[in-house]
């Protein structure tokens, strides 16, 4: 064995981020005769950007203790801090506690130092976790101070991206997203080495996603594709995250194959043992991708899985069970998951889901009040997503008042904002509700087109469950002009006439108990009729069924 060749070859792998290649070459080294200390620390961050978990930590716990009996303690202060993060991303939060205590323990008498600043990461990141957004920006803001004094551009970039997220958890947007552009254009532009420029992308569009900030999500993930692709051999924790914010995007783009092969790669990479962290939220992608396609038993399997990793599964559970017909349960568990949630940002995930099954079940009063919420969080984090959320839920809670005039510009508007960001089921989706609205203004003719330009999406997409509900709206047209009723009273007559009572129309039709009410005396005036045996005769009489 040639050991001067084979340390330079291994060493030009790891230069050219060739990471795997880097790892064979260093560990058949190791092998024959232990690395020297800078080549150690070589073989750990490749180990430790690939996901290997448990090489990562064996190699900086060696890294740190010959950094110690070399009395290099600033160097053994950041072995320790790579393995605070690699040992959480593990799950084992207490052992990497425990190594922060430890370097901490060793520095605390020395002069201020960037060393110092990276101790301060894992104090604000608990700050962050914990609510005390003020707590963590200021930590943070430590941090970069001592970044800045000393040129660490890597402390710098991964605290002024904590900075920018506890920004935004404040409500204050712009500013942080100022402060995570600021960050990844560090990381674009190469100044920050390869684990931290992994960690700052994923958290980044993390918090896009978090915020709804779709059009800033997909401009970085295009950056971070471009990097990925520069680097083949980039693979394991870093790149199973990277593939769940992918998953997401393709998905809301309509993309909904790719989103799925992207989901799948996640879930195999992020359950391997390193990533455990973030295999619940792979898990969860990947049942909301199979509930759209109505494919409910792999949904169902993967909600189970997300569960098994401590992964809150609503909405995306609830809402397959309100496709199954499991009122009671999809009730229950929509509420259980709002009444545990403090977090606005959070709340908003749940909110629409929450309206949706509200309005399902009558409970129009709940949607009513789920509609004024999450307008108010669209208000102080105004992105387009959110607006459009917003806007989508105050014309449903119209349409279930009966009052299709109010409905009907916030439809359009959700439809538009959902049109500009290229999200073509929520643009559809809205379309539906359009088409209704028009379908109670007696304008069947738009009503029809609507509904028609949604089923196409729909087919498009394979969103089976949305195609079969629409389908069914459009076979449910006006028969005629029957008495005058408008399109909404016929809907309500068939299903007199069907045996229905109040609040299973209201339930089908997404309306309250009270708007049915109010239709079914239309209903007996206009056809001059005084019950509902009377009613449900004409109904037949007259074809109507």
């Amino acid at each position: 064995m040639d050991l001067v060749a084979d340390l330079q070859r291994a060493r030009e792998y790891h230069r050219r981020q060739e990471w795997v290649d880097a790892c064979d070459a260093f560990w058949a080294i190791d092998g024959a005769s232990p690395l020297a200390i800078e080549d150690l620390e070589r073989l750990a961050e490749s180990t430790y950007i690939l996901g290997r978990g448990d090489e990562a930590a064996s190699l900086l716990q060696r890294a740190f203790q010959v950094r110690v009996d070399a009395g290099d303690i600033g160097s053994a202060v950041r072995c320790a801090f790579y393995l605070w993060h690699v040992l959480g991303v593990k799950g084992e939060f207490a052992h990497a506690g425990g190594w922060i205590a430890r370097a901490w323990r060793l520095i605390e008498s020395q002069p201020e130092c960037a060393e110092q600043g990276y101790l301060l990461i894992p104090e604000a990141e608990r700050q962050f976790g914990e609510g005390d957004l003020a707590g963590a920006f200021a930590t943070a803001g430590r941090a970069v101070g001592m970044g800045d004094e000393c040129g660490d551009r890597d402390l710098v970039t991964v605290a002024a991206h904590i900075q920018g997220r506890a920004r935004i958890r404040e409500g204050r947007v712009r500013e942080g997203l100022a402060l995570l552009d600021e960050a990844m254009v560090r990381v674009t532009g190469g100044e920050t080495s390869a684990g931290i420029a992994c960690w700052v992308y994923c958290s980044v569009i993390d918090a896009c996603h978090e915020l709804h900030e779709v059009q800033r999500a997909r401009e970085w993930t295009a950056a971070l594709n471009a990097w990925c692709d520069a680097r083949p051999q980039f693979t394991g924790a870093f790149s199973g995250v990277c593939r769940i914010h992918r998953a997401e995007l393709l998905q809301l783009g309509g993309a909904w194959a790719d989103a799925l092969r992207e989901a799948h790669w996640a879930c195999e990479q992020l359950t391997q043992g390193f990533g455990e962290a973030m295999a619940g939220p792979a898990l969860y992608q990947l049942g909301e991708i199979h509930r759209l396609r109505g494919e409910s038993a792999s949904a169902e399997e993967a909600f189970g899985h997300a569960s098994e990793y401590g992964w809150e599964t609503q909405p995306g559970l609830a809402l397959l069970w309100l496709a199954q017909g499991k009122v009671d349960a999809c009730v229950a568990a929509i509420r259980r998951a709002l009444a545990e949630t403090t977090d606005r940002l959070v709340r908003s995930r749940l909110l629409p889901a929450h309206i949706e099954i509200m309005l399902a079940t009558s409970d129009v009063s709940a949607a009513r009040e789920g509609a004024r919420e999450l307008a108010e969080i669209a208000e102080v984090y105004d992105t387009a997503a959110l607006h459009a959320r917003s806007a989508h839920a105050r014309g449903a809670v119209h349409l279930a008042d009966g009052s299709p005039e109010a409905a009907l510009p916030a439809l359009r508007l959700a439809w538009r904002l959902w049109r500009d960001l290229d999200a073509p089921y929520e643009a559809a989706c809205a379309r539906v509700l359009v088409g209704m609205a028009c379908r109670d203004l007696h304008d069947e003719d738009t009503a029809a087109m609507e509904l028609d330009a949604a089923c196409h999406v729909f087919a498009q997409l394979g969103a089976v469950p949305d195609l079969a509900r629409t389908d069914a709206l459009i076979g449910k047209r006006r028969v005629g002009d029957v008495a005058g009723l408008s399109a909404r009273e016929v809907e309500v007559l068939r299903l007199v006439a069907a045996g229905k009572t109040n609040q299973a129309i209201a339930a089908e039709l997404f309306i309250s108990d009270r708007t049915v009410a109010r239709h079914l005396s239309n209903i007996f005036a206009k056809l001059g009729v005084g019950s509902r045996t009377a009613a449900a005769a004409y109904a037949f009489g007259h074809g109507i069924r």
